[in-house]
């Protein structure tokens, strides 16, 4: 049975540029949040993936660790911290507005975060390179997951889902031309979650959709 042309594995790192925008204050934040280009916002939800240390943190999104930490107000950062990055990033400016305008509405003064925990908004460049790696089957595929780097996973799986025309990780889109066969590991791939799990837990879902599947169709 024919299939696609070989899976070719890419490798990225995430590079933060400033903007030279920053916020004192929710009002600021607010303010500044309508005008900053959508690749901050990018960076600000996925960039902490691919920073050092990134395993279980508290919140899952720059605005949410400052809201609490520079901030600290628990409430607003709880609500930033739910909010869902999938999708488009202007979709997710009108999430974060209207967190913020509905936590300024219910306070009665504008919380400021001290002179030294100002928010700077950053950027991102995504800097991408080919590892050489080539993977004919999605037996091969499998196989090599639990090798990925964190930068491999993080270009493959996050940031897949912003680049068209599909719009979907590189797994599922490179397993849909084999046709059906791999219908339920496409299931389980589209079922992992990858906004509040580090990338290394990722890694070991992704391994775990494959071996399920191989166990149930070990061709």
């Amino acid at each position: 049975m024919s299939g696609p042309p070989p899976f070719v594995v890419i490798d990225c790192a995430m590079l933060s540029v400033a903007t030279g925008v920053s916020a004192q204050n929710l009002r600021e934040l607010r303010d500044r949040l309508r005008s900053v280009p959508a690749s901050s916002l990018y960076f600000h939800f996925w960039g902490a993936h691919l920073r050092s240390g990134f395993e279980e943190p508290e919140y899952s999104n720059d605005f949410a660790s400052w809201a609490q930490r520079g901030l600290n107000d628990l409430g607003l950062a709880e609500r930033l911290g739910v909010i869902d990055p999938a999708g488009e990033l202007e979709g997710l400016r009108e999430q974060l507005l209207e967190a913020v305008e509905q936590r300024l509405y219910e306070r009665e003064f504008v919380p400021w975060a001290p002179a030294d925990q100002e928010f700077h908004f950053l950027r991102a460049t995504l800097l991408v390179f080919d590892t050489g790696l080539r993977l004919n089957t999605p037996q091969a595929l499998g196989a090599a997951l639990p090798r990925f780097s964190p930068g491999s996973l993080f270009y493959h799986f996050i940031d897949a889902r912003r680049r068209p025309p599909e719009g979907i990780d590189d797994f599922r889109a490179w397993l849909s031309g084999f046709g059906d066969r791999y219908a339920v590991l496409n299931e389980r791939i589209a079922a992992i979650d990858p906004n509040f799990i580090s990338l290394s837990q990722l890694g070991r879902q992704l391994s775990q959709a494959f071996a399920a599947h191989a166990e149930g169709d070990p061709t």
